[in-house]
């Protein structure tokens, strides 16, 4: 299921609520958006620093719209997002015209000292240019600096990982990263990270894809790396909400984990392993970033109730 697909099921979701247990969990978005803040945002440390960022950003593969009533919509999430608590923007060369669209918005809004600004470089395709790669995005984003850039999906690592480095030397980039997204790559992922040593790895990791915590995150653990994770909430073959239509969110959940959607539910899991930095679920729609910030935010499961989180996601039908 494409990434594009996940989101049709989410929204469906929360527009109709297939079901009496789904309406009831999604129905207190509404009410926890406008209701006090509980807690502030959740912060983690990013090793190489100890700067602290939020656990929960936002993914933007899909923000490469013309629409106008769509750009609208991304302008007021991107507004919003700061005082939501939210500072992680993740986009890539690759997502169409999303870092045009982001560069303009955030220029229009003026708050891009706001955010942490992260972005990678083609998916594919010639890289032979080099730095002229690298300064694409730095245009595209209508930015003099980056915070992270990260080499996407192993393609030119090693071509491109010198420019990397000077960059980073001449204060260009604050942090370097490198991504995958399949688990084909995870050898190939953890030969480049033992090689290079970035301060950043972004790798696919949700309840329902759990694979990357048998050796990636404990090796970004061993090596002092920040882990940014991608396609939270499933995709790829994996998506996650279809499977939870007619499912109500764990009682116990909700209790102790103050979590009222399945959204909260699956940011929750992910953001309390240990290695984990921050995950960057995809963000198009004012209903969809507060329901995500609320996942980073309030009491986040230990040990034990991770291990439960897991039981009953493992339990559900399908």
């Amino acid at each position: 299921m494409k990434d594009h697909d996940l989101t049709l099921s989410r929204r469906h979701l929360i527009q109709v609520g297939v079901a009496a247990g789904v309406a009831a969990s999604m129905g207190q978005l509404a009410v926890a958006a406008n209701a006090p803040a509980k807690g502030a945002a959740i912060t983690k440390a990013i090793p190489s620093t100890g700067e602290k960022i939020p656990v929960v950003g936002t993914g933007t593969n899909a923000y490469g719209v013309t629409d106008a009533e769509q750009l609208a919509e991304l302008k007021r999430v991107l507004t919003a997002m700061p005082g939501l608590g939210g500072a992680v923007i993740d986009t890539a060369r690759g997502y169409g015209s999303s870092e045009e669209v982001i560069g303009k918005l955030l220029a229009d809004i003026g708050n891009r000292d706001k955010f942490f600004l992260a972005t990678k470089t083609p998916l594919g395709g010639d890289i032979s240019g080099g730095k002229a790669v690298l300064d694409d995005s730095f245009r595209r984003l209508q930015v003099s600096k980056l915070d992270l850039l990260q080499i996407h999906n192993l393609h030119g690592m090693n071509e491109l990982m010198p420019h990397f480095k000077e960059y980073k030397a001449a204060g260009k980039i604050r942090y370097i990263g490198m991504s995958t997204s399949t688990d084909n790559q995870y050898d190939g992922i953890m030969e480049a990270m033992k090689a290079h040593k970035p301060d950043f790895l972004q790798v696919d990791y949700s309840i329902g894809n759990r694979s990357a915590a048998d050796k990636v995150l404990p090796l970004a653990q061993e090596l002092g790396l920040g882990v940014l994770i991608n396609v939270p909430f499933g995709g790829r073959g994996r998506a996650m909400f279809p499977r939870v239509a007619n499912v109500p969110v764990p009682e116990w959940a909700k209790q102790e984990l103050d979590t009222a959607s399945w959204a909260q539910f699956f940011i929750k899991y992910i953001v309390s392993h240990p290695a984990v930095t921050a995950t960057i679920p995809g963000t198009t729609t004012m209903a969809f970033l507060e329901d995500n910030q609320a996942g980073g935010r309030g009491p986040l499961p230990s040990a034990a109730q991770r291990k439960r989180m897991e039981e009953a996601w493992d339990a559900l039908p399908g």
